[in-house]
């Protein structure tokens, strides 16, 4: 299904960008994980808030979700595991496929150190997604690397295709290398070498810049300018992802700015088209 905006992130700026944008009568759908799971979820007393003072973060959590729902606000529990720009947006969460004219990034602080080759081989053997790629290792070795509550399931869906899995569980992926040539051959585990054709890593999420090659960034922040956009077209980032201060106010002042930019570039977007419609 297309929405006029899709959400990258279900925390304060997310929820505010949502909230904004179907205040200017765009559809949107917010993808990520449960609003419990937030980091402000944790918080037992926020005082800076303005007017709002002595609230815990599962109040405020509840509240801004309560809103966005009531104005219509669609959500989807899940990990964007791809991204592609061609007429709009195209994210992919599990086996699903979700198009949006435009794209708010709003995914907090995304903290996924790579492992030794993990960024040489992506693609060549190093996967996120076992629905998305797990045909491409049917019947053949690969070691499952389970860091997300879902990997156990994506592990039985590579088995289920002949896969022969070898899953290791966060405690044992600390210290991993990931081998390879002109693909990967190997993880090294504790010193020992685990062959296989190919590798999950299942994390909780997946880093922006992993999901959008080009994207720039400083300090590993997400640069923005004033609207909040990004130097993709189309694409706007707030909250957290954008540097500090990580604060609740920051993140949802600036999830209005990029509801506002992202309604404003669709308006404009669609005025150009019927213009060329025209002749």
């Amino acid at each position: 299904m297309r929405y006029d905006i899709l959400v990258l992130g279900g925390g304060p700026a997310g929820l505010s960008a949502a909230v904004t944008a179907r205040v200017r009568s765009q559809s949107v759908l917010v993808i990520g994980n449960r609003w419990q799971d937030s980091p402000l979820a944790r918080a037992e007393r926020v005082d800076n808030y303005l007017g709002l003072p002595a609230r815990t973060g599962v109040q405020m959590l509840e509240e801004f979700y309560q809103h966005a729902q009531d104005l219509g606000v669609e959500f989807v529990t899940g990990r964007v595991v791809s991204a592609m720009n061609w007429n709009g947006w195209h994210l992919t969460v599990g086996s699903q496929v979700y198009e949006g004219a435009a794209l708010i990034l709003a995914p907090g602080v995304v903290r996924t150190a790579k492992y030794p080759g993990e960024e040489t081989y992506l693609g060549r053997g190093v996967s996120y997604c076992a629905t998305c790629d797990g045909m491409l290792y049917r019947n053949k070795s690969v070691v499952v690397l389970g860091l997300s509550a879902d990997a156990p399931a994506e592990a039985e869906y590579l088995r289920s295709l002949g896969c022969q899995v070898t899953y290791l569980a966060p405690k044992k992926s600390d210290k991993l290398e990931i081998k390879g040539e002109q693909t990967v051959t190997a993880v090294n585990s504790g010193g020992e070498d685990i062959p296989c054709d190919g590798v999950f890593i299942l994390r909780e999420a997946v880093a922006p810049t992993d999901l959008f090659p080009g994207l720039e960034t400083q300090r590993g922040a997400i640069v923005v300018d004033r609207r909040m956009a990004t130097n993709l077209p189309g694409l706007f980032a707030a909250g957290d992802c954008t540097g500090a201060p990580l604060q609740v106010s920051k993140a949802v002042g600036e999830g209005l700015i990029a509801g506002l930019s992202a309604a404003e570039y669709n308006k404009t977007m669609q005025k150009d088209a019927e213009t060329i419609q025209k002749g």
